[in-house]
């Protein structure tokens, strides 16, 4: 184990035992269940066996609490129920129920601990019990972090199991045979006889029955639904328009906003003038909000032209108000004192570098926004003693708090109903229509008030991905590498974000400012992976993959520049010193897939990157044609392993979005500082890829690890680098800084 790894390590274990472990809330306290919410509301003849099932006469509901931001996961967990339940795709329906904390992530254990994934001894196991002592008795409620499926794998189908076997206890009373000779199939048990009962018939036999907790999940042969290609429970509403967001709502009596606060974030409003946009046409209210003005009219085109014509005094930004002075912070704070971590240290890095000849190179990543299709936007009742507020968001049960602590509520008459969200990427983690709309919905008790951001205005305001950069220092011997130093530094994107949510920022180290590089599977004589905390600049948020997003590209790109100094293959070096079976497996897949070895012809190039995030190892093959005018991408390459793939389309979609989402941003897109205030305000500045630059994208699913795995952000680090060393192999350019379209030109 490496220094920093004692230090970092004894001190997360002893500070969460004090907390989780026993001090606090008890061994006992930690094991016990949260309450069914549904058992409060059922009626005469409704049965629930546990939160994520209620029947009744007429219908079987499946509760799928993670939040759809689009990519499926309503699908997902209906699947899993339905496994085990023994329900066919049109035989429920789905709702995403209301906040509780019998609906914590038992996933969050996983990233809360700092341990590499593959690290499965007793003091890792350990660990991640502890965190999951604390998410469960705080009951956080919230998705992200590619852990939705590795959160229901087993909890939704053991709760599929539980209604089965239950349901199969109600019919054996009936009909007197024994539960043994019973078996279920479309949502029905079948007796002996060929007969059968329709769950929803038993519905009331059930309700007065204890649920059967002792069951035994079906082996993976007998799977029906998981693993097979399923058409998405959404995908009809999502391709026919008639799927519902959180923007499409409406509500009898009714009136729009929108807000204009200081486009400086964070910076304070001064003073303004409305008496020009009192005058227009359809504006009934201006009110005021946090750093900010909020305009109320009969229609959003209203709001968005009201709020043009207000006068703003707005104060300055509470950061560097120019670009280059966000770089200079980070270039100044690769100081001691500014050392947040060693996440690794093996064998003795200073002294192979000392007086040795080596490879040094710097890399930047910039800021980049989450700018998803769907602009922010709320739906708010307040009344004198609740509070009804519908939008989609990440972390539903902070919504309630926060909704209740603007609007002096108690929290328990403040209710979220949470909505299919377009898009996220992270974005819908963070609060500001929330706050927005509580606030402005305290000034207009009695009436429905939706907000809508327009785009510029969310542009403005999303908090974007941290801005970072790396320095990396290697020395080559024996035709191999012999040692590799990186340093990355960048603010802590966690403990920017956490007070926004109410959470105090956690102590210690942030692992998100070195994630998918400490954790490189590569044994290296002398390996130095260091995280420096640069001081806050502008408020920045989680994006999708985090902190791997920068630093998986700075780590696969140095050690491919260093793998070339030592005159070695990119992909055979890698496998050579590959120390981890899974990740080994990988690489050899993705390897296969793209012919590695092969000529690929003239003036084009392979490049090749592995990262494993969120426990998924991914590895990435690029390549690339250099023309005349600018750089092709021909085709890219995927393998990943997560275990088990729940649903193969999905899958592969999955992948697919976020090679282009990886691709695309590191080619064409950054946000940049000036006066205080973003320069990017609108896709045309923000493109990401275009439609005709999207490759060919082949996939390969890998289900070798033993614990359940996300996809959904685990292929977007590996791309930038794979797509950086394509070009290097083509053109002989290192590109180390993104985005990449300020070197060279893409077609």
């Amino acid at each position: 184990m490496s220094r920093l790894g004692k230090i970092a390590r004894r001190t997360f274990l002893i500070g969460s035992a004090a907390v989780a472990g026993g001090v606090v809330f008890g061994v006992y306290a930690a094991r016990t269940p949260h309450p069914n919410p549904l058992a409060e509301t059922l009626a005469d003849g409704e049965a629930s066996f546990n939160p994520w099932i209620k029947i009744d006469g007429e219908k079987i509901t499946l509760i799928t609490p993670h939040s759809d931001v689009g990519q499926g996961v309503r699908h997902m967990q209906a699947m899993l129920i339905a496994e085990e339940m023994d329900l066919d795709p049109g035989q429920f329906t789905t709702d995403f129920g209301a906040p509780d904390p019998a609906y914590w992530n038992r996933a969050f254990s996983e990233e809360g601990a700092p341990f590499m994934s593959r690290d499965e001894s007793r003091g890792a196991e350990t660990a991640r019990t502890v965190v999951g002592y604390a998410v469960k008795m705080f009951g956080i409620q919230a998705t992200g972090g590619s852990t939705a499926v590795a959160d229901s794998f087993d909890k939704l189908r053991e709760a599929g199991a539980v209604a089965r076997e239950t349901l199969k206890l109600a019919a054996s009373q009936r009909t007197g045979v024994p539960v043994a000779e019973l078996t279920t199939a479309s949502a029905a048990v079948r007796l002996p006889d060929g007969s059968e009962i329709a769950y929803t018939e038993l519905a009331a036999d059930a309700a007065t029955l204890d649920p059967v907790t002792d069951v035994t999940l079906r082996e993976p042969a007998d799977w029906r639904l998981i693993g097979k290609p399923q058409q998405r429970l959404d995908i009809v509403g999502k391709s026919t328009g008639t799927a519902t967001y959180g923007i499409d709502l409406k509500m009898d009596g009714m009136v729009h906003a929108s807000v204009r606060f200081n486009p400086r974030q964070g910076g304070p409003l001064n003073g303004y003038d409305a008496s020009a946009a009192e005058a227009m046409r359809g504006v009934q209210r201006i009110l005021p909000v946090t750093n900010g003005v909020a305009v109320i009219a009969d229609n959003t085109w209203r709001t968005f032209q009201a709020l043009d014509a207000i006068d703003y005094d707005w104060g300055p930004a509470p950061y560097p108000p120019e670009q280059d002075a966000h770089w200079e912070v980070l270039a100044n704070s690769f100081t001691d004192n500014r050392l947040d971590s060693e996440w690794r240290h093996e064998g003795d890095v200073p002294a192979a570098l000392a007086g040795a000849e080596t490879i040094a190179a710097e890399y930047r990543a910039p800021y980049v926004a989450h700018a998803p299709l769907e602009p922010l936007n709320a739906l708010i009742l307040v009344t004198e003693n609740r509070v009804d507020i519908w939008a989609g968001h990440q972390i539903p049960r902070t919504v309630e708090d926060m909704v209740a602590g603007i609007t002096g509520h108690d929290v328990k008459n403040v209710h979220f109903h949470n909505q299919y969200a377009g898009g996220s990427f992270g974005h819908r983690l963070e609060f500001e229509n929330i706050r927005y709309a509580a606030e402005i919905g305290a000034q207009m008790v009695g009436t429905p008030v939706k907000l809508t951001f327009r785009r510029e205005e969310d542009f403005a305001h999303d908090f974007p991905r941290q801005i970072a950069m790396a320095r990396g220092a290697g020395v080559v011997t024996g035709g191999k590498i012999g040692t590799c130093d990186l340093s990355i530094c960048s603010p802590s994107p966690i403990a920017s974000q956490m007070p926004r949510a109410n959470f105090p920022a956690p102590p210690g180290p942030d692992m998100q400012i070195v994630a998918g590089a400490w954790n490189m599977p590569y044994k290296i004589d002398n390996l130095r992976v260091r995280a420096y905390r640069a001081p806050e600049l502008a408020p920045v948020s989680s994006w999708r993959s985090v902190g791997a997003s920068h630093a998986g590209f700075f780590a696969e790109s140095f050690v491919d520049e260093l793998i070339h100094a030592a005159g070695q293959d990119p992909l055979e070096a890698r496998l050579a010193m590959c120390d981890y079976d899974i990740a080994r497996n990988v690489l050899e897949a993705v390897a296969e897939m793209s012919n590695w070895g092969t000529d690929p012809g003239e003036n084009r190039g392979r490049g090749v990157a592995f990262v494993s995030s969120f426990g998924t190892p991914t590895a990435e093959v690029v390549e690339v044609t250099a023309g005349e005018d600018g750089i092709r991408i021909d085709k890219v390459f995927v393998a990943a392993d997560v275990g088990t793939v729940v649903d193969p389309v999905n899958f592969e979609n999955h992948v697919q979005g976020a090679v282009v989402w990886g691709l695309g941003h590191a080619m064409n897109c950054e946000i940049t500082y000036s006066d205080g205030m973003a320069e990017q305000s609108n896709y045309d500045l923000h493109p990401a890829m275009r439609l005709y630059q999207c490759p060919e994208i082949a996939v390969r699913a890998l289900e070798n690890q033993s614990k359940i795995r996300g996809i959904g952000e685990p292929p977007v680090p590996p791309a930038a680098s794979a797509l950086a060393n394509a070009i290097f192999a083509a053109t002989g350019q290192r590109l180390r800084e993104m985005p990449f379209n300020k070197f060279v030109d893409f077609v």
